[in-house]
């Protein structure tokens, strides 16, 4: 959380994306009202924004556990207490996962914690991110998608696509028709205006491998095509596109440099 804003600047970006807490962790935040209002207030200096948080990995919205579930339900709202402490515009969660022969089930113990999520949220939008097509996901597609917001019957809940996890789950991102095919889903299933932000990570391995492993921009599989139709996607044009890319700052400053170029 601290250096939000000159890690930002360093690799020129636009927005962020942070943790308020240990990402690993289930020891939830800790953030006095001192802290909130100075974090606040760099903030809003620098220009930036939007500002996201991601909720710790442990969590998961639909584990089949009954402790963990109720972990996972905890730390998320105290994640979203935070988050609206520090001023920050969306907070992500996983779709999760349960068994793998408990779809409906998993899909509404993730559309509770969506909703116990949102009732907690003063300020802050709760998304919810689509998973990479794992075992047991709630939702990695975009029919799935639609099926959770349903039941968490919320219209306070919008959607985060990750690129990495939409082409590990089978979209063809890499071509401009695979592109498209993607733009299309989301009309038919009445999605295309709860995409509220945009993880773009390209992908180390082949398309539907359904294996979650960023890549740099325009060194995956998913290629400069791809990108290039993404990013020209007029659906997109006021979201922030936030980068999970690996390597240090200088690479994500080039990756940031790269999408931008293909956008024009």
């Amino acid at each position: 959380m601290a250096g939000a804003v000159e890690e930002c600047l360093l690799r020129g970006a636009d927005a962020a994306q942070i943790f308020v807490s240990n990402p690993r962790g289930w020891a939830g935040p800790r953030v006095t009202d001192e802290e909130a209002a100075a974090f606040r207030e760099s903030w809003a200096a620098s220009g930036l924004g939007p500002l996201v948080a991601h909720a710790p990995y442990l969590v998961n919205i639909a584990s089949p556990n009954k402790e963990f579930v109720a972990k996972s339900r905890g730390l998320a709202g105290s994640t979203v207490r935070a988050c609206d402490a520090l001023g920050i515009d969306f907070m992500v969660l996983h779709a999760g996962a349960g068994g793998p022969t408990e779809p409906a089930a998993a899909r509404e113990r993730a559309a509770t914690t969506l909703r116990i999520a949102s009732d907690i949220a003063e300020d802050v939008r709760v998304l919810v991110e689509l998973m990479a097509g794992t075992s047991g996901a709630v939702a990695s597609t975009i029919a799935e998608a639609a099926a959770l917001l349903e039941a968490a019957d919320v219209d306070t809940v919008d959607l985060c696509l990750d690129t990495c996890h939409l082409f590990a789950a089978g979209y063809a991102l890499d071509t401009p028709d695979g592109v498209e095919t993607l733009f299309t889903e989301l009309g038919a299933e009445g999605m295309t205006e709860r995409v509220a932000l945009i993880h773009a990570n390209d992908s180390l391995y082949p398309r539907g491998e359904r294996r979650d492993r960023h890549e740099n921009i325009g060194d995956g599989f998913i290629g400069p095509e791809g990108w290039r139709a993404i990013v020209s996607r007029p659906e997109l044009a006021d979201l922030a596109l936030i980068l999970e890319t690996p390597g240090e700052a200088q690479r994500q400053a080039e990756d940031i440099a790269f999408l931008r170029s293909l956008a024009g």
